[in-house]
This record gives structure tokens, sequence and C-alpha cells, in this order.
């Protein structure tokens, strides 16, 4: 269904079929490996269509497959009805698979070029341009720009949609390359997605990509004009395909320009839009990435000189001070600077309208149960790290007060139950994303869209509205929910009526976002690039591997394809909702992860000549589509850089402590308000922190070691109910 859409609806008519038998001419291969026509090397191939042949199939299921034969030739008659020229060409492989080439005559481009309205040229541009002042540094940048002597820059035209009453007014040299293959292959489409296959009374059956799914055809897609890494034998061929790779496709060509105009001229116009808008998005990350490695090297570099690190690694300042428990029970008194590391870490940051009704009703409904089903598993999680961390808090501090801090430097029940967390909600997510997508087509496809447009938008919509609450709603958790109503330790707020409530770090909870952020952009690239590098590569490779040819047999170009991935019907869907969650990863959360820039602009350097070695050497040739922009992504990416702005004002607020630091300098350090003449962090340690009297513990909560600690000290939060029970440390001692 979502194929045989299109951007615009045009009045069509199917072919009157005569009653007379109308049979695809079959001929022999001819032995060109390279050939892109017709046994007779005049009529150009514009598509192939592939099927079994019937006849040779298993007699118990004979009565399916004759249904599926009448319906290919019914189909094929069609086409030649239409005006479609046909050839039939027997595999040199597999004996009963059979390829149908498909060609368009002049007459039949010309009358779609005009129902297609397809732009072609009518006099070369002679308006003068201007040359460019940086045009003395040209010797400095094109080692950057694809060879100049293996792909020529395009002439310029002015163009106008095709009319075929006016033929004589466009710029024709040569009527075989007035419609370049890529316009051809597009028009044959057009017509293979209206011809008829079946009609019963008033019901037609129509379309090859209803075909394709029942099992008559079992490909069909248009040629690539030559081998990836060798150049066709053949003359006249443009070997465009052999120069995408050379100068685009391959990894040594990592560094260079991408050639946009040969991009859009073999593929179409959507999916140079595509490369554009990536090569775009990655270059405007370069900036971004730059500040936020300025930031990561000057936190790295200040964090031995900080004075709120120096404070709470310090034996006599942090190591004097014991914490209260993070939970019931279990959980032991700890030291301040056993999260020492941790606060370095820190420092690094600052169709009826009815049915059509109930189709789109059901359709909301399916979305928002599964978005409360992903609320659900974070929630889920969230009772898994206060277990966890319940467990971790009583394992990784020992029976010593003496030695409290923890086994090892880093490993604190903090960070231990924050990473195995954000292992598990990223396989959560991998599993969620899965299930939902089938769920997410299936629904639009029930909800019968008018047009390819209305098809994209719909799934568009949906997709990213599952995969933001599902990639960013443990973020937003860590980031604005935890730490944020856990009472004091005479009296904790309890989740559910059982597990207390998480408490960020004394650092604060910037350094679990950071470790959940990390692991998810990171585990997703993975993921992403064995999705999009090796399987296709393992498949085609198994695929060669049960039909490789035993003699020295000569494979034409059309077999060749047949190898390779069939392209997916969703197209770039998935590429632009990958680069719209990752935009959101780098935007929204920011100020907590200033790297994010950075690791986004080394996998957007990759991802683009992955997308490229991708479809030019692992899959068939796209069929190309017409398009003036990224369509319903745009809105999307203006919605995410709005809410970014918001969640990185609400994340320096009330998640990092950067104004209470503020605050503390140049106020609270000096008179009349603290001891010391100057404007210091010196002391903030004890400003932030509250003194709580052990004899308060409720029974429920009071630890089971408690080595006679009378006092123990806490962030500062919510006064305590009971008069006395906490008091704001003193800073004169500091």
């Amino acid at each position: 269904m979502y194929d045989i859409m299109e951007e615009e609806v045009f009045e069509f008519q199917a072919a009157e079929l005569s009653d007379e038998p109308c049979f695809c001419p079959q001929a022999e291969f001819n032995d060109k490996p390279d050939s892109l026509f017709f046994n007779d090397g005049v009529r150009r191939i514009d598509f192939i269509l592939v099927y079994e042949d019937e006849d040779k199939k298993d007699f118990e299921k004979r009565h399916t497959f004759q249904r599926r034969k009448r319906r290919r030739e019914y189909f094929e008659a069609s086409l030649m009805k239409m005006g479609l020229e046909l050839e039939a060409t027997q595999s040199v492989i597999d004996e009963k698979l059979l390829f149908v080439k498909v060609h368009m005559p002049w007459d039949v481009l010309c009358t779609y070029a005009e129902v297609l309205h397809i732009k072609l040229p009518i006099q070369p541009n002679d308006l003068s341009c201007h040359p460019s002042p940086w045009r003395c540094l040209s010797f400095l940048t094109k080692p950057f720009y694809p060879s100049e002597e293996l792909i020529t820059k395009e002439a310029e035209f002015f163009t106008a949609a095709f009319e075929k009453d006016r033929l004589d007014y466009f710029y024709m040299k040569d009527k075989d390359t007035f419609f370049t293959p890529s316009m051809r292959s597009r028009m044959a489409y057009y017509i293979l997605s209206r011809a008829p296959y079946e009609i019963r009374g008033n019901i037609k059956k129509f379309g090859i990509t209803k075909l394709l799914g029942g099992g008559v055809y079992k490909a069909a897609y248009p040629l690539h004009d030559c081998r990836f890494n060798v150049k066709s034998k053949e003359d006249d061929c443009p070997n465009e395909r052999y120069l995408l790779y050379q100068e685009w496709a391959n990894p040594k060509s990592f560094y260079k320009m991408q050639p946009l105009d040969l991009i859009r001229k073999y593929y179409g116009e959507k999916i140079g839009i595509y490369f554009a808008w990536l090569g775009f998005y990655t270059i405007m990350l370069t900036l971004a990435a730059a500040v936020g490695l300025g930031c990561f090297i000057y936190g790295y570099r200040t964090q031995d000189t900080s004075t709120w690190s120096k404070e709470v690694c310090n034996p006599e300042i942090g190591g004097q001070i014991v914490m209260c428990p993070q939970c019931d029970r279990e959980c032991k008194f700890w030291r301040l600077n056993s999260t020492c590391e941790a606060s370095k870490v820190k420092e690094k940051v600052p169709y009826t309208a009815c049915g059509r009704c109930f189709r789109v009703s059901l359709g909301i409904g399916t979305v928002v149960f599964w978005i409360f089903l992903i609320l659900a598993s974070i929630v889920a999680i969230i009772v898994y790290r206060l277990a966890v961390f319940f467990a971790f808090s009583a394992k990784l501090r020992t029976q010593d007060l003496r030695e409290l801090e923890p086994l090892k430097e880093y490993v604190t029940p903090q960070m231990a139950t924050s990473v195995t967390a954000s292992l598990i909600s990223f396989v959560v997510i991998m599993i969620l994303n899965v299930l939902y997508e089938r769920v997410a087509i299936w629904i639009t496809d029930f909800e019968l869209p008018r047009t390819k447009t209305d098809y994209e938008n719909s799934l568009t919509l949906k997709m990213f509205l599952f995969q933001f609450v599902n990639y960013y709603s443990s973020c937003f958790y860590i980031a604005f929910v935890k730490g944020k109503a856990v009472g004091y330790p005479g009296d904790p707020v309890y989740l559910l009526g059982k597990y207390r409530n998480e408490e960020c770090d004394p650092g604060g909870c910037l350094i679990e976002l950071t470790t959940q952020l990390s692991i998810i952009m990171g585990g997703k690239a993975i993921w992403n690039n064995i999705q999009e590098v090796l399987l296709p590569w393992v498949k085609n490779l198994i695929f060669r591997y049960f039909t490789r040819v035993t003699s020295q047999k000569v494979i034409p170009r059309w077999e060749q394809d047949y190898e390779l991935q069939p392209v997916s019907q969703l197209g770039l869907f998935y590429e632009y909702l990958e680069m719209v969650i990752q935009f959101g990863f780098v935007t929204l959360f920011v100020a907590s992860f200033p790297l994010a820039p950075v690791l986004a602009l080394v996998n957007n350097l990759f991802e683009i000549r992955v997308d490229a070695w991708k479809i030019t050497t692992q899959f068939r040739r796209v069929v190309p589509e017409k398009a003036q922009h990224i369509g319903a992504w745009q809105p999307i990416l203006g919605g995410i850089a709005i809410l970014a702005v918001a969640t990185n004002a609400m994340i320096i607020a009330f998640t990092s402590d950067m104004i209470p630091r503020l605050v503390y300098y140049w106020s609270f350090s000096v008179y009349p308000y603290g001891n010391y003449s100057n404007h210091t962090m010196e002391g903030y340690i004890n400003s932030s922190l509250s003194i709580f009297s052990t004899s308060h513990f409720s029974n429920e909560s009071m630890p089971i070691a408690t080595y006679n600690i009378t006092t123990c000290t806490e962030t500062f939060g919510i006064p305590p109910v009971t008069p006395g029970s906490m008091s704001t440390m003193s800073t004169t001692g500091m």
C-alpha cells in the first residue's frame, strides 16, 4: 500500500484489454554482462520484474501457482496494452527464475512526463554569476572536493514542466538521453503501480506492490548502470554508480564533500535532499562540538584544582563528614570522600467520515496505550534501581567505620546502580522499538491515508511520539524527578509504600544523567551500524554462497542486481528517525553532557559514508522519487529545538547546583554572611549540608549497625518535622 501512493493524485484510466491472448516475448541472454538494453541493443531497460515459473512448481500447490500465473499474465498484458514493451529472459543461475525487462517507448515517456509534471531543460543558463571572493584559496580546498576529472560539473539550465505539445521549446540534443535513467525508472514505476492484474465485476485489483506481497513476482527494481567497483564495458555507459563509489561511498573518500548533483541525478531528488540535509546538519555540529570539547577539556584540566573537589577528597574535610544511610536498615553510614571521583567528573559540567474517524481513533488509542506501556517500563526500572541500590549499599560498604569507602575507587552504589539500570533501560528501549514498529505500520495501513505524503506524515508522527517517550523518558526522570522528593532521614518518602525514593549523589544527579546518555547514545549508534552495515553484507554473502555459479558463466546486469538486498518500503524513514532522535540527545541534555555534539559529529561523519556505501554497494537501486523538503521532520526538529531551550534551562536551574554555587561565591562566602575576606568557594561543602541526630531515626529506617554514631550529615532539604532533629552545618571550622 505504501508504495502505490503518490504526492499528487492523477486521473488514471485503465487499459481496455481485448479477449485475445497477449504474452510477453522471451529471448535468450546475449552474453553481455554489462548490457542495459534488450537483446536488440536499442531499447533501454527501464525496470526489471522477477518471478518463478509456475509450471516447474510442485503439483500439490498447482492451483495456487496457476492463480498467480493468471494474474501475472493479465498484468503483463495490461502493461503492453498501455504501451510498454516487455522481454523475458531465463536466469543463468536458477532455471526457475525469469526476468522480465520493461522498456518505455518515446511516446509513452512523453505522455507520463507530462502527467508527472517532470521538469526538463528549456535553455542553458546564460546569467552571469559573480566569482567567489575566496577563489584565491581554491588550491587549498580542492583536495576536499570530488575529482573534476571524474565527476564533471553539470551544466545549468532553465527548466519547466514538460508538455508534449510544446516539445520544440525544450532543449534536446538526443532523444535517447533527453529523459535520464532515473526519470525513466520513476515513470515506469508509476505505471507498474497502477496497472490492473485482476478485474471481477466492479472490483479492480491493481499495482505491482500487491503482486509482490502475494508472491506473483519476487522482485521489482530499476537497474544499476554498472558494477560499483568496475567500469562497464558497454559504450556510452555513464558509469555513475562507479563514480559515486570512487568519490563518495568509498571509505578512502570520507574527507571529501558530497557530489550532490550526481547523487540527485542517479537516485532522485528525495535521496539527494536527505544527503544534503545530513551534510548540513553535520557541518552545523562542528561549532557545538568545538564548544562541548572545550568545556570537557577545561573541566578535565581543572578537576584537581577545583575547591569543591579538593574539599570532598580531602581526608581532613570530606573524610571526616559521615553521611546518613541512603536506605533503611541494611544501609550503612558512609564518608563523603567516597564520592571523590564523582565530584571531579561533576566539575566538568557547569474514507467515509465515520469510518475514517473510527480508524484514526483506533490509531490514537493504540499509540496512547504503547506510551503508557513505556511509562510502565520506566516505573519498573525505577523499582529495580531502588531495590538494587539497597543491595549495592549493603555490599559495597565495609563493616568497619574507618573503612567506609567503597571497595573500588569508582564503584559507588550510585554508579553501579546507574550503569546497570541504564543497560537494562537500553535493552528495553530496543525491544519496544521493534515491537512498536510493526504496530505503527499496521495502524497507518489501517487508517488508509489518501496520498503518500499523508501516509509518511501519519507514520512519522506515531513513530516519533513513541520513540521520544521511549528514549528520553528515563533521562527526564533522572534530570527532573530523581532526588526531588526524598524527605529526610527521619521521615523518608516511599514509592508504592515499600521502596524508599532514590537520592542523588551529594554531587548531584548530573553524573547519572551523563551515564544514561552515554550508554543510550553509544549503544544506539553501535546497534544502528550493525543493522545498516553488517546485516546487509552478511545477507548478500550468504545469498551469493547458496547461488554461486560452479562454472564460468556470464551473469547479466539484472541478475547481479537481484543478488543485492531489496530496498525497504519505508525508504529513508529510519534514516531520518535515527538523526532526529540523535538531534534530541544533542540538544535536550547538552548542559549535562557537553560531549554529546562531539559524539554526534563523529557518528555523522561515518553515517554519511556508511549510508552512501550501503545504498551504492549492498542494495538494489532505489526507485527515484520527487521531493521538495524533508517533510514532517522539519516541524519536529523545530519543536525539539524549542523544547531544548527549556530543558537545558531547567537542568541548570534545578538539577545542577550552579545557581547555589554562584550565590554562595558572590554572597555567602564574604561578610556579612561569611568569614572570608575574598570571594571563594571554600566552605561551600558545609554550607550545603545539614546535621541530623541519629536519635530521630524511626524504627523502620534505623540502621542495624550504628557504630555509636550520634549525628550524620545529609544534603540540605525539606525542614524536619521534629524540632531540633536537623541543623545547618557551621562554616567557621573550615
